[in-house]
């Protein structure tokens, strides 16, 4: 088989595409996979793409558009056009026996260039509002699959919608890695964006100031995105926490199945990718659900869960009166708590997802070619 992914430029859509590039190989080791992504040097596709083994990166012209007030969509409009003849350019050196695409403003052009082509094309959204690329493409590919069901009710037009759930990367690497929790009894596991969270950084800072030399048998590893990492680290240095050393601070987490997989706490945002590999994992969770997002999606992840008792919410707007340091303390004293929530949110997994996808990815093909 000869794949053709996109996606892009956040984590949360480049992670997707990796995981199902992952179980195609996993089918068929002798596969062909590359990857299309953008110019932009935030892309997080440069970064993770070639880290997960893959050395066929390819990439267009092609940024997101502005509310339609800003000038700026005049390039967005030029760049579309560019874009797809890259993405034809592409698709005819490549030669692809299917296009899979996860969303975000990279797939686009790829996408849209594959279809007109009649090379069968698919594309994956794993949010719960399904995004601008995703409704744009649903008519013109050959299958629309959806991480919820009540998004695959949003999508209209489509020649095909199915339900499979969210492909994950977690569990198809190996867990075990010599640096994690070394002498500590707990861990905790905290981190926002792939880029940054902000404010939820800052009120991490004061979760710690209160509760980190209080529990010195636990971990608590930090990841505070690549964007906010110089700027944080010097307000650990500043209030301390640098020096203490059941902290840590990172940039980014590479080998997230390792450390969640590890983590007897996870306090993180609730996108879609997040909240399914949460609960692979079976993992306690304090969701804060990011309030800058589409739709408010995030938030709607996380109530979902916390409704069944399978998580806890703290909202950025509660912040203010010590909430998140509140319940990561109780959560850490209460064993059984973390325990009975672990057991809850596993009812959200969906195991097969990824066996579901590459059988679906196979049918497009046979299909495509009757």
């Amino acid at each position: 088989m000869r794949v053709l992914m996109t996606g892009g430029g956040t984590a949360g859509h480049v992670n997707p595409a990796i995981a199902i590039a992952n179980t195609i190989k996993e089918y068929e080791p002798e596969s062909e996979i590359a990857f299309v992504c953008s110019r932009l040097a935030r892309d997080k596709a440069q970064d993770l793409v070639p880290r997960a083994g893959y050395e066929s990166l390819y990439r267009v012209d092609i940024c997101g558009s502005y509310p339609i007030w800003n000038p700026k969509n005049l390039k967005t409009a030029y760049l579309m056009i560019k874009s797809k003849r890259q993405a034809r350019r592409i698709i005819e050196e490549f030669k692809p026996d299917v296009i899979i695409g996860t969303g975000g403003f990279a797939c686009y052009p790829v996408l849209n260039a594959g279809a007109d082509m009649g090379i069968p094309t698919i594309v994956h959204e794993s949010n719960a509002i399904p995004g601008k690329a995703v409704k744009k493409l649903a008519r013109k590919v050959d299958c629309v699959m959806t991480n919820f069901e009540s998004s695959a009710k949003m999508i209209s037009g489509a020649k095909k919608v199915m339900h499979v759930g969210n492909p994950n990367v977690i569990g198809q690497k190996k867990t075990e890695s010599a640096d994690i929790a070394k002498g500590f009894s707990k861990s905790v596991l905290i981190f926002g964006g792939s880029l940054g969270a902000e404010t939820l950084n800052r009120a991490v800072v004061d979760m710690l100031e209160g509760i980190a030399d209080k529990y010195p048998d636990t971990e608590f590893y930090h990841a505070a995105g690549k964007r906010d990492f110089e700027a944080l680290g010097e307000i650990y240095r500043a209030r301390g926490l640098a020096a203490k050393n059941n902290v840590k601070l990172v940039d980014y987490i590479y080998d997230m199945d390792a450390r969640m997989s590890r983590a007897d706490l996870v306090i993180c945002r609730a996108g879609a990718m997040t909240v399914s590999e949460l609960s692979l994992l079976g993992k306690a969770a304090i969701l804060v659900p990011s309030p800058y997002v589409a739709a408010n999606h995030q938030f709607k992840n996380a109530k979902a869960l916390y409704d069944e008792k399978a998580c806890e919410l703290v909202e950025e707007s509660e912040f203010e009166s010590g909430k998140l340091t509140r319940i990561s303390e109780g959560l850490l004293l209460d064993a059984k708590a973390r325990m009975n929530m672990c057991q809850r949110i596993k009812a959200f997994a969906k195991p097969d997802a990824n066996r579901i996808i590459y059988e679906e990815i196979v049918k497009t093909i046979q299909n495509k070619s009757k």
